[in-house]
């Protein structure tokens, strides 16, 4: 069975970041279409724990826990809120506590959210060099919401897309490519033949 872990960095409840983590998760189980296992871990209650592991060395109770949920993932789901345009300290915290080449080929889902589009740019300069540091398997699209996004229909035109990239790095299958402007101008048809079917 496919396990696939979903972190959410929200702080706030509800959280517009584990919305976020959730409708990327039914995404990507709907275009699986296999038996999927997902795992939720929420960094929200791990704060102290986290700063604890950061001094000594040692993670523990449901922090020892969501690691190992990471550990035997197949694929992960990342979301943070951004703060002072990045991703939030917390969610930084936990992926710096897991062991050396745990996410090494691990494809991952990257999604970001915040109260306004100008912080788009985060999964791009923040999420991505950080997951490839890591040597994670980055899906090309990454989604970003702003607060006015949910409920658009680009959004959720996205979301599926992302799904469909983490699908088909987890089942090995082709990516469909997506059609470009280029595409339509690649074999023209010749000025002489257009003027003689006028």
């Amino acid at each position: 069975m496919t396990r696939i872990a979903v972190i959410s960095a929200g702080l706030s409840v509800p959280s517009s970041t584990r919305l976020l983590a959730d409708r990327l998760a039914d995404a990507t189980v709907a275009a699986l279409h296999e038996p999927v296992e997902v795992d939720v871990v929420e960094l929200r209650p791990l704060a102290h724990p986290l700063a604890d592991h950061l001094l000594t060395g040692f993670p523990s109770g449901e922090l020892a826990e969501a690691i190992e949920t990471v550990r035997r993932a197949d694929a992960l789901i990342v979301v943070t809120p951004v703060f002072s345009a990045s991703y939030s300290g917390l969610f930084k915290t936990f992926f710096d506590v897991l062991e050396p080449d745990t996410l090494a080929g691990v494809p991952v889902l990257i999604g970001a959210t915040a109260g306004t589009a100008r912080h788009s740019l985060v999964l791009e300069h923040a999420l991505r060099p950080l997951f490839t540091y890591l040597h994670a398997t980055v899906v090309p699209t990454g989604v970003f919401a702003a607060s006015e996004d949910f409920g658009e229909a680009g959004l959720q035109s996205r979301i599926e897309r992302a799904a469909g990239e983490l699908g088909a790095l987890l089942t090995g299958a082709p990516r469909q490519r997506v059609r470009t402007v280029e595409d339509e101008f690649a074999d023209p048809t010749p000025f002489e033949d257009l003027l003689r079917g006028a």
